[in-house]
Order: C-alpha cells, then sequence, then structure tokens
C-alpha cells in the first residue's frame, strides 16, 4: 500500500506538472487512480533527474540505482520512490518496462535523432508505450491484445507530443522529426536548427506526425473495451484529449513553431463528458476486430513483457548497456571541451 504522505506527495507533483493526465485521471476509479499518479510521478520526477543534470550518463546510472533499490523492497528514502516500490510489490510490476523508459531517457540525453518514423515509434515505445503497459498491469489486465493497442496509445500520444513540441525542442537544439523526411522535403535539419521557422515544410511534416498519430488512437480505441468498465472513461479520457492537442494544432495551420497548442479547460471538460458517454456505449458495442492487430514491431517487446507475470530481472538488456557507454563517452567529451587549457579532464566517467 502507498503511504497516504507519500501519495500525497506524487498527487501534487502530477497536478502542477501534467494537467492532462490529472484530468483525465479524475475519472478513473480510485484503486486505479492513486497508483497511476504515483507511478506517473515516478516517470515524471525520473525525466526531470536525467534532464536537468549536466552529466547524464551518472544521472541515469543513478536511476537504475534507484531502481534496484525499489525492486529490491529497500527505496531511496524518498516518496516518488517509496510510492513506486509499493507499486511493485502490490502488482507484481515486470522492471523490462521502468528499464524501458529510462533507456528512452538516456536516448533524450544523448539528444539522439531518428531517421525513420520506425526509430521515431522505438523511441516514443520506450517513453509512453512502457508507460501505457504498466498502466494495464495496475488495472490488472495483462492480455496481449488489450497491452498492443495501450502501446498504441501511448505512440499516438508522444508523436502528439512531438508535433505540438516542435518549435521548443528546435530552440534548444533537439529534433524528433523523421530526419529522412525532413530530407525527403529538402529541409536541411541543420539549418532548421540554426534558425527555427514556420513554414509551409513545416507544416506539411506536423500534419504527416498528427496523421501517424490519429491511426494509432484509432487502433488504440478498439481496445479501450478490453479494460474494466470503471477504467474505461480515464482511458477515452486520455485519448481525446492528447488527440484534441493535435486538433488545436491543426487549426493553428499546424505551426508549432510560433506558439504551443493548448487546449482550454471547458475543451478538456466536454472530452471528459464524452469519455463517460463512450464508455457507457461500449458495454453493448460489438467487440472491434481492430483489436486483434498485431503490436508495432516497435512495441512487441513491452507486450512480451507486460503479458508474463515472471520474476523480476537483475540484469539490464544488452542496448541499455551500449546507450550508456555511449552516454558516458558523451559526457566526457563534453568535459574535454569545457577544459580552458585543453588539457583532457581526468573525472571518472
Amino acid at each position: 500500500m502507498i503511504a497516504p504522505a507519500d501519495f500525497a506527495h506524487c498527487e501534487a507533483a502530477i497536478r502542477h506538472g501534467s494537467l492532462s493526465f490529472h484530468a483525465a485521471s479524475r475519472l478513473l476509479p480510485g484503486h486505479v487512480r492513486d497508483p497511476a499518479l504515483a507511478l506517473y510521478a515516478f516517470c515524471r520526477l525520473a525525466d526531470d533527474a536525467v534532464d536537468l543534470q549536466p552529466e547524464k550518463a551518472g544521472a541515469v546510472l543513478r536511476l537504475h540505482d534507484r531502481l534496484d533499490l525499489a525492486y529490491a523492497g529497500r527505496p531511496r528514502n524518498a516518496p516518488a520512490d517509496r510510492a513506486f516500490a509499493a507499486i511493485i510489490e502490490t502488482y507484481d510490476m515486470p522492471r523490462a518496462l521502468p528499464e524501458a523508459l529510462l533507456e528512452g531517457l538516456a536516448w533524450d540525453a544523448m539528444e539522439q535523432r531518428y531517421a525513420t518514423l520506425s526509430e521515431l515509434r522505438a523511441y516514443s515505445a520506450r517513453v509512453a508505450s512502457a508507460v501505457g503497459a504498466m498502466m494495464c498491469v495496475l488495472m490488472r489486465v495483462r492480455d496481449p491484445n488489450a497491452l498492443a493497442r495501450a502501446c498504441d496509445l501511448g505512440v499516438a500520444m508522444q508523436l502528439t507530443n512531438i508535433a505540438r513540441d516542435v518549435g521548443e525542442d528546435a530552440r534548444e537544439r533537439r529534433l524528433y522529426l523523421p530526419t529522412d523526411w525532413m530530407e525527403e522535403a529538402g529541409f536541411a535539419p541543420e539549418a532548421f536548427l540554426e534558425s527555427p521557422r514556420p513554414s509551409p515544410v513545416v507544416a506539411d511534416l506536423v500534419q504527416r506526425l498528427l496523421r501517424e498519430a490519429d491511426a494509432l488512437y484509432l487502433r488504440a480505441e478498439a481496445g479501450i473495451a478490453a479494460l474494466p468498465l470503471s477504467c474505461r472513461p480515464g482511458i477515452y479520457a486520455a485519448r481525446f484529449i492528447y488527440a484534441g492537442i493535435g486538433g488545436r494544432l491543426r487549426r493553428m495551420g499546424c505551426d508549432s513553431i510560433s506558439a504551443r497548442a493548448r487546449t482550454g479547460a471547458a475543451r478538456k471538460l466536454g472530452w471528459l463528458c464524452l469519455s463517460g458517454l463512450r464508455s457507457a456505449a461500449s458495454v453493448v458495442t460489438p467487440t472491434s476486430p481492430v483489436i486483434y492487430a498485431r503490436p508495432l514491431p516497435e512495441t512487441t517487446f513491452l507486450v512480451e513483457a507486460a503479458a508474463e507475470e515472471r520474476a523480476p530481472r537483475t540484469d539490464w538488456s544488452e542496448t541499455l548497456y551500449e546507450t550508456l557507454a555511449g552516454l558516458k563517452a558523451q559526457d566526457a567529451a563534453r568535459r574535454d571541451a569545457l577544459r580552458p587549457d585543453g588539457r583532457r579532464d581526468r573525472t571518472p566517467a
């Protein structure tokens, strides 16, 4: 069980840090909402722990140590860590899921770019679908078809976030648009980062990303009916609120550089009401055959991990090891560049 004081801390972190999820969570039943808020708080704080540190490799290693302690039942003395350890114990949370999230955070720390849509989906699987799979675990749902659709929803939401934040990311020298798309359009990625400005080409790329997200939102809907009835309104709400961001962006001419697409409280309230209606209708609506669609190749490993109730892993995947090695080398290079005398910094990586 999550201690009340720890939960209050987690709930406050999400209320101020993720308005869209906090709004959608209001429609979840209490026995799912409380651990979901704690889960999101841990994920959000983990993201901040890496993003705000100059030594990215060290930050990721410390997160791994925090996972070790949480899975050993001896969490770090912090509210989010204690709450997450309680979630692990109560729900038998497969370690591969938060570990995938950690790998995605490491990719962010490396400022990795993605040449193809598949590579971007692989990133989205780690930073978003992993959370969707963990949400299914909290709902006691381990059915592979439902998990596959939850992962679809995670990728769709992340693609929407990327489309919304093109300008904001570019001003921080970050690029998530598939570079192959940019080059096909005769648009040089480096030139765009040097001077991010709205243009018809950028608008077309944003529109293309939103179309990919829309297709996945439709696939994801088929899986909501496989969730417990009491959980469906909250998940429908997440689906409508995030898709609504894409709709707002379209009304702005797909210009996510001049301004940030925002949805007001009235619209969110409307989507919450719609979510209740769709959930009620799902009781009598026939099961969509789309639920049986194969998972995206980039999310299959998450579906398999969440569907298998097994003992937590104690080792890292080879890909995560490789990511950390690259991240440590990047940190070392950054330190070398900052040395005023040009000599190699001997600080251990």
